[in-house]
């Protein structure tokens, strides 16, 4: 339709008549578009958006999306920001639409709450990884600590760890590192707004830390043992917040997997709200 009107105006030989023309394809023009977006907001449904889990130490987010998938029977199902096995807190689950905003929810900034402990280095950088090297931790204090971890505070290339889901020649990190293979990785830039310890009980530092998407806190806690010299990793990690989300409006993933259809319905964010 709109093609034979330009096709019209094409062919005139009055230059009014085609200026006349515009208005009304413009009009044609808008009312379809207005038309296909009220179609577009007609077709989602209860599940098209995002539920906010509390994960518990043990599974990779990878087992909790399918966990969840399973359970309901809902085909497209993702996750946004990735939480190593043992650590805890917030991950944003996106069902069927709201998969589309995967990349943008995971772009998010993140809060962190953990505890690293000094004296011990492993492969991993945490407490899941082989132990490499234990040495005596020097006498430190709280300010000492909070003085160092300002140090980090800003942009930074940041090493990633070995094991890690980063891809080299499209293989994953931590398959290779399974194999006892080690190769070379590009820093990559992060950026730390916030990093502060609450409380220090030798070996354990309590702290809190507030970055960019793709910082490894565990290459902070890796690096901070550098620093110090004895060496530490991360013993554990919580996220508490990804953007506008917080981990006080999750659900626990058991009670997530206790609920029924209508029940999760009611626990999802819609897709308009998420993407606003």
């Amino acid at each position: 339709m709109h093609t034979g009107y330009k096709m019209k105006c094409d062919l005139s030989l009055d230059g009014r008549q085609k200026r006349e023309c515009r208005p009304i394809l413009t009009s044609c023009l808008t009312v379809a578009l207005l038309f296909r977006k009220l179609w577009f907001m007609q077709e989602f449904s209860a599940l098209d958006g995002a539920i906010l889990i509390d994960k518990p130490a043990g599974p990779t987010s990878h087992d909790v999306v399918d966990v969840i998938r399973r359970k309901f029977g809902i085909k497209k199902v993702g996750h946004c920001g990735t939480l190593d096995p043992n650590a805890t807190g917030l991950l944003i689950i996106v069902l069927g639409r709201g998969t589309k905003l995967s990349e943008k929810l995971m772009g998010d900034d993140k809060v962190y709450e953990g505890t690293m402990k000094f004296g011990v280095a492993t492969s991993s950088y945490d407490a899941d990884g082989e132990i490499l090297e234990t040495k005596p931790v020097p006498a430190l204090t709280l300010d000492q600590l909070n003085t160092l971890a300002g140090e980090f505070i800003g942009d930074q290339m940041q090493m990633p760890p070995m094991v890690s889901a980063i891809k080299k020649n499209g293989v994953p990190l931590y398959k290779l590192a399974r194999k006892g293979i080690e190769v070379e990785r590009e820093p990559r830039l992060v950026h730390i707004y916030n990093f502060r310890f609450s409380n220090y009980a030798e070996p354990l530092g309590e702290f809190k830390l507030a970055c960019t998407k793709g910082t490894y806190v565990r290459s902070v806690a890796h690096e901070m043992g550098q620093k110090i010299g004895c060496g530490a990793h991360l013993s554990t990690l919580r996220r508490s917040t990804s953007g506008k989300f917080d981990v006080a409006d999750a659900t626990p993933l058991d009670a997530v997997l206790k609920l029924t259809m209508a029940e999760l319905e009611k626990k999802t964010i819609p897709f308009l709200k998420l993407s606003a």
